[in-house]
C-alpha cells in the first residue's frame, strides 16, 4: 500500500530500458546526506477490505523507517531511497504485513570507459489489476539488475557504447511466476551539437521463467536528445519483435515502439513534464516500478503490449505553497489472451503553510478504468486532507481524513470507504 502521510512521493519512473546505459550513474545530481525518518501511524477505516456488502471497520498500526542518500561524484556513486514498514489490525481483519520499497542505483568505473552497475527496485504491486488495494491482493515484486557498459569514443562527436545486464525478478507469493533476464545492447551516438545527440540502438532481451516458458524480444530504436535554455527532450522511436515459447508452442507478434521524455520549465517556478513510453515485454519487466500508475495483472504470465502517458504541472507559490497537477492514461494489451486494459486519471496535490509550523494538505485522484474481456468500466475517486504541525525541528505531528467512492459495472466490485489517519513523523538524521 501507498505510504499514507503526505502527497508528495519520490519519483518511480526510470530510463526505459530499451535505451543504452540506462544505469548509467552519471546522470546522478549532486550529492546529498543520509536523511532517516521514523513513523508511527494509526488509520482507521470503515470498510478495511474494500467490499460491496461485508464492510469491516478496524484500525491499523504501522510503523515504519525511511532513508534516503546520494553519494558523492567519484569514481564509485549510488543512490537509495528505501521505506519499509510494519502494520497491524487491531481486530486482525488482516495478517501483520510489512511494507518495502526500495530504489537504489549504483555505479563504479572500473576503468576509462568501462562501468559496473548495480540496481534493485522493490515495491508492494497488485496482483490481480481488477481487484482493491488490500493486503490479500498485494504481493512484492524485487528487480535486481546488475552487469558493465563500456563506452568507446570514436573521435570527439561519435561514441559506441556496449551493455550487457543480468535481471531477476521475484515475487514475494509463490504463485507467480519469477524471472531471470538476460539483456544485451549496443549502440551508437553522435554528437551533431552541444546541444544536439542522435544515434541507434540494438538491443535483445531474453527472459527465462521459473515456469519453463520463455520469451524473447529485440528492439532497433533510433534515439536522440536536445537540450534548450529552458526545456529538455530526450526519446527513441524504433520496431520491436517478442517470441514467446512455453510447452512446444510458439507465437510471435511485433510492433513500433518509442519512448519520449519533455520537461520545460515555464517560469522560474513552474515546471511542465510530459513522460510516455510504448513496449513489447512481459509482467516481470520494470515497466510498473518507471511507470507508477501502470498496473499488470499476474493472473498468468503472457506477452503484453504495453503504452503509457503521463504529464503534469509543479508550480511553487511565493507564500510557500506547492500544486502537483498530474494526468495519466495506459493501456495493457495481454496478446496471448487477447484481453485489454485501459486508465485514465487525473491527480491534484495541494499544500499550503497556514500557520508557521502548520501546513494544510489535501490530495484529489480520480481514475477511469475498462476491462475489456468483460465488458466492464468502473470508476474510482478519492479525497483527502489534513494538517501536519512541527513540534520540533525533527518532529511533526499529522492528521487527515479521507474518502474513497468506486462504481462499477459489476456490483461486487463497487464500495465506498471513510478513514482517518493520525502519525508521527522523526528525523533521526
Amino acid at each position: 500500500m501507498a505510504n499514507p502521510i503526505g502527497p508528495w512521493k519520490r519519483s518511480s519512473i526510470y530510463t526505459p530500458a530499451i535505451l543504452v546505459g540506462c544505469l548509467a550513474v552519471s546522470q546522478l545530481a549532486t550529492a546529498e546526506p543520509v536523511s532517516l525518518y521514523g513513523g508511527l501511524t494509526n488509520r482507521f477505516s470503515d470498510n478495511t477490505t474494500r467490499d460491496a456488502d461485508n464492510e469491516i471497520s478496524d484500525t491499523e498500526t504501522r510503523v515504519n523507517l525511511r532513508l534516503s542518500h546520494q553519494s558523492d561524484p567519484g569514481q564509485c556513486q549510488s543512490d537509495t531511497f528505501a521505506d519499509i514498514g510494519y502494520g497491524i489490525w487491531h481486530d486482525e481483519t488482516y495478517d501483520p504485513e510489512t511494507y518495502t520499497t526500495l530504489d537504489f542505483l549504483g555505479s563504479c568505473e572500473l576503468f576509462q570507459g568501462f562501468s559496473w552497475e548495480v540496481a534493485d527496485n522493490l515495491r508492494d504491486v497488485e496482483q490481480d489489476s481488477r481487484g482493491t488495494e488490500t493486503p490479500d491482493n498485494t504481493t512484492r515484486k524485487n528487480v535486481f539488475r546488475t552487469g558493465p557498459t563500456y563506452v568507446l569514443p570514436l573521435g570527439k562527436v561519435d561514441q559506441l557504447s556496449f551493455s550487457v545486464h543480468y535481471e531477476q525478478t521475484e515475487f514475494g507469493e509463490p504463485e507467480e511466476a519469477d524471472s531471470d533476464r538476460y539483456i544485451a545492447s549496443v549502440g551508437w551516438n553522435h554528437l551533431f551539437s552541444s546541444s544536439l545527440s542522435g544515434g541507434i540502438s540494438v538491443t535483445t532481451n531474453q527472459a527465462e521463467f521459473d515456469t519453463g516458458a520463455e520469451i524473447d524480444t529485440d528492439v532497433v530504436s533510433l534515439n536522440a536528445s536536445q537540450t534548450w535554455t529552458t526545456t529538455r527532450l530526450s526519446g527513441s522511436l524504433g520496431v520491436s519483435e517478442i517470441e514467446s515459447r512455453f510447452g512446444g508452442n510458439t507465437q510471435s507478434s511485433d510492433g513500433v515502439v518509442g519512448n519520449v521524455s519533455l520537461e520545460r520549465d515555464i517560469n522560474p517556478v513552474t515546471i511542465f513534464y510530459l513522460e510516455a513510453s510504448r513496449e513489447l515485454t512481459d509482467q516481470t519487466s520494470d515497466f510498473d516500478i518507471r511507470f507508477g500508475d501502470f498496473e499488470f495483472d499476474l493472473r498468468e504470465i503472457s506477452e503484453v503490449e504495453v503504452t503509457a502517458v503521463e504529464t503534469g504541472i509543479r508550480r511553487q507559490f511565493s507564500d510557500g505553497s506547492q500544486l502537483d497537477v498530474s494526468a495519466f492514461a495506459n493501456r495493457a494489451d495481454y496478446i496471448r489472451t487477447d484481453e485489454t486494459e485501459d486508465r485514465l486519471g487525473l491527480a491534484v496535490g495541494y499544500r499550503r503553510p497556514v500557520i508557521p509550523l502548520l501546513t494544510f494538505q489535501s490530495n484529489i485522484r480520480y481514475q477511469y478504468e475498462t476491462f475489456e474481456e468483460d465488458s466492464v468500466d468502473e470508476d474510482t475517486a478519492s479525497l483527502d486532507v489534513g494538517l501536519t504541525y512541527e513540534v520540533t525541528r525533527d518532529l511533526s505531528v499529522t492528521g487527515r481524513v479521507g474518502h474513497t467512492s468506486r462504481t462499477s459495472d459489476f456490483s461486487p466490485s463497487e464500495y465506498e470507504e471513510n478513514w482517518v489517519l493520525v502519525g508521527l513523523d522523526y528525523r533521526f538524521l
